[in-house]
This record gives C-alpha cells, structure tokens and sequence, in this order.
C-alpha cells in the first residue's frame, strides 16, 4: 500500500532495521510513541547515525499508513540518494568549483523545496542541505516540482542547522542568512566566493541559530512595501545573483 505520499513503503522492525543495515536510502521513519525494545533501540541508533529524520506518531497514524502488521514502525524507502555533507564539500573543491549551497531551515512545503531545487542546479549551485527535523519529505511531487533537479543535485541530510554551519565554517564557506531586514543587499554581498544560502520558512523565517551566528545577512531589495516574497522565488532572485557575480568574475 502507498500513502498520500507516494513513497514506497517498509513496515515493521525487522525490515526496517535490517534496511538500515544494509545501507538502503529510507527517507522518513514513522514510529510508535509507545514503542520499545532492543529493535526500537536499535533502530534509533541506526536513524540517528544516518541522519534519517523519525517522527514519533500515535497508532492510529501507522493504521493508516499500512493495514499491515506494523508493529509501531514503518518507514518511507527514498526515491533519491543523500550525500554526507562534508564528503560534498570535498567533492565540489576537488573538482575546481567554488562551493555554492543552500541550507533549508524549517522549509517544509514540498513544491518550494522542488522549486528550490530547480533554480539551485539551473543558477550553478552544486548542493541543498536539509535538516533531519522541520524539513519537507522529498515525495514524488517534488521532485516533479523541481523537473528532475533532485534527481541531479546533490542533496545532504543534517541533525540540525547549527550543525551544518558548524561544518560549513570549518571548510571556509561563508553563512549567508536571508532576511526581510537584512542589513546588506544582496547585489552588495560576495558571492564569487564559497558560500551557503540560508533560506528560511516562509512564516517565521530563518531560526535564531542563524540570525545570531551568520556571516551576513543579506536582504532582496523590493520596489513596493510588501513583504511576501515566496521562498522558492527568493531562492531563485538571490541564486540568480550568484551566478551573475559568478560570470562576470570569470
């Protein structure tokens, strides 16, 4: 049985854990808030390993899900492959490119993550990074949103935003987050050189995390006193400034 999802699904402990095991790309754990026992535990340990997001959830969530015995677990298998971020970083300056990525934080509205993606691989950005929680499931619908871009960029998976900064620095990537009262215009803000875009959930933003510890944070100019600019739109303005500070410097 598929859900309203459309990702395939893995139902009960032994075949989730022994998944885990065997390196197979799950994208989403749905587990029993009650549940317990060595195979839960195990199960956990392995998730939080591979920075596989679980959602505790009630019984009756997994009763529609599956009407199969599911013993408090099922798990959505990924249509897509996760890269470790730092093994992306590498990646990117080994083949003589300037890193460029993206960092959603608390975006959780699939056709923004896919929309996100397309003016990502399009503008020049070689990764999107998302955290394990409050992030979107990547369903089939958004990688249809994002026109196969999911499918060509490579996409890491994160504990958390603070953490993912963490890494980011120690390689020498700027923190640019995004805000409506950013103090620097975008056009003003150099992005010829290694750099991770923040964006930032459209009704609350970027979290504190990022406004206290960003390197910068850079704001897109509107003619019009009107402030809702849709993410995956200003995802796409800010990308577009990079590559054209990108061009003009080659």
């Amino acid at each position: 049985m598929k859900t309203a999802s459309s990702l395939p699904l893995l139902v009960g402990r032994k075949p989730v854990l022994e998944a885990l095991e065997q390196g197979a790309t799950i994208e989403k754990i749905f587990m029993l808030r009650t549940a317990n026992g060595a195979d839960i535990i195990a199960i956990k340990q392995k998730a939080r390993e591979l920075n596989i997001p679980i959602s505790q959830v009630p019984v009756e969530k997994l009763d529609y899900m599956t009407r199969s015995q599911h013993q408090g677990i099922v798990a959505w298998t990924s249509l897509l492959q996760y890269t470790d971020l730092q093994a992306a970083i590498s990646f990117v300056v080994e083949k003589g490119e300037v890193p460029l990525f993206l960092l959603l934080d608390g975006i959780t509205d699939v056709r923004n993550v896919g929309a996100i993606a397309r003016s990502a691989l399009c503008c020049g950005a070689q990764g999107i990074i998302l955290p394990t929680s409050h992030a979107a499931s990547l369903t089939e619908e958004a990688i249809k949103t994002s026109a196969g871009a999911l499918r060509k960029i490579m996409l890491c998976r994160t504990p958390s935003v603070p953490q993912a900064m963490d890494v980011l620095r120690l390689n020498g990537i700027q923190v640019l987050g995004t805000q409506m009262k950013g103090s620097i215009p975008v056009y003003e803000s150099d992005l010829t050189i290694p750099s991770v875009i923040v964006m930032g959930a459209e009704d609350t933003g970027i979290s504190k995390d990022v406004l206290k510890r960003a390197d910068q944070l850079i704001r897109i100019p509107m003619a019009a006193n009107f402030d809702s600019l849709n993410v995956s739109v200003a995802a796409g303005m800010i990308l577009y400034e990079a590559l054209r500070q990108r061009i003009l410097t080659k």
